[in-house]
């Protein structure tokens, strides 16, 4: 038998928390006379069958027929004005909801004008207030069948990827080009989600775009190509790696197979200078082998020593973990995805360090954040 509840108030409901739901789960009954206790910032609405009714605002509410005009014209005549009626009440907190963070479950694949392509990760705040409970409700619970906090918010932060990814790719804006327009992106993120929050009955106040960070793989291409740009004339370049190979393995003739491969190397590079120097290289190296050796007088051939037991090779131990991790090394040693990680940084939750665009996190501060 479902329970008749006499005082229906919602006085556990937390400041983070968007939603409270009476009963818990199922469908509660309720009677004419039963007081309804609906807290500053807050709404309280009766909700049944798939549909938002009747909305309380603030104060100490007796249900009536009078102010319920909704529920009792959709009950009819099974209501009678004396029978308990079974609904949902859904109190709604309407505080403003400051520095919610969303974020990049995945990196986000775009053409770059100066990369080809790269691999990104996004991250912001935002806030937002509910400004209309009733539609909320609708669309929310009705449409979308959320009514806990943590679903809310990962609805509201799939809309603000959307939005940002598609903002992101029509812009055609260089990595390189974005910092200096994170004013420009995040007023522009803000106007497209607005209109979605809206539908929801959802007020957007604020919205950041706080980083736009590369993975470690587009950092590498990075890296790789502010070398190319540094050493300027790169056929100068290779010419030099050449010489100076073949210069190392000529200090050391008798370097045997490694030599010969690290001098091959060195041809490779050279390309035409290298190639050059490889060959009047070679002749040198053939003219020294062809000159006639001096005898030297034949010595006696000592007794063999005894041969000493093998001893047989230490067996190998585990990898050692490094004392400072990357975040995909700090993901993989936490056996989550780096994503996961970034969110723990960006929720302060795990210290790191952050040096130009990537994070360090010490191993001692992964064992910290376990343990606590």
């Amino acid at each position: 038998m479902a329970r008749v509840f006499d005082v229906v108030d919602a006085s556990d409901m937390g400041p983070t928390e968007m939603m409270g739901r009476v009963p818990p789960s199922g469908s509660g009954d309720f009677r004419i006379g039963s007081q309804v206790v609906v807290r500053e910032s807050q709404a309280a609405v009766f909700y049944r069958d798939g549909k938002a009714l009747d909305t309380f605002g603030p104060g100490r509410h007796t249900i009536s027929t009078a102010n319920i005009p909704l529920l009792t014209g959709f009950l009819g005549a099974l209501f009678n004005g004396r029978t308990p009626f079974t609904a949902e009440v859904y109190f709604v907190n309407m505080r403003d909801f400051i520095d919610m963070k969303w974020g990049t479950p995945e990196p986000i694949s775009l053409r770059d004008k100066d990369l080809g392509l790269a691999r990104l990760r996004a991250f912001g705040s935002y806030s937002m207030a509910i400004s209309d409970p009733q539609m909320f409700v609708n669309k929310i619970v009705g449409a979308q069948g959320l009514y806990q906090t943590t679903q809310i918010q990962d609805y509201l932060r799939g809309i603000i990827i959307s939005r940002m990814t598609a903002l992101l790719g029509e812009s055609k804006v260089g990595l390189f080009d974005l910092p200096a327009l994170f004013d420009e992106m995040s007023a522009a993120i803000r106007v497209k989600v607005a209109d979605d929050f809206g539908t929801v009955g959802i007020t957007l106040k604020q919205m950041y775009l706080q980083s736009v960070s590369p993975t470690e793989e587009t950092q590498k291409a990075i890296d790789e190509r502010a070398s190319m740009g540094a050493i300027g004339d790169m056929n100068r370049y290779m010419q030099f790696k050449a010489a100076r190979a073949i210069g190392d393995a000529a200090s050391n003739p008798g370097g045997g197979a490694g030599q010969g491969m690290g001098l091959g190397a060195g041809f490779g590079m050279g390309a035409g200078m290298g190639a050059g120097l490889a060959g009047m290289f070679g002749q040198a190296m053939q003219g020294a082998a062809q000159q006639p050796q001096q005898p030297q007088p034949a010595q006696p051939t000592p007794p063999a020593a005894p041969a000493a037991p093998a001893t047989p090779a230490p067996a190998a131990g585990p990898a050692a973990v490094p004392d400072v991790m990357s975040l995909s090394e700090a993901a993989a040693y936490l056996k989550v995805g780096e994503a996961d990680v970034q969110g723990l940084i960006d929720g302060g939750q795990l210290k790191a360090k952050k040096i130009g665009t990537q994070f360090r996190i010490a191993k001692k501060a992964l064992d910290d954040f376990l343990e606590s």
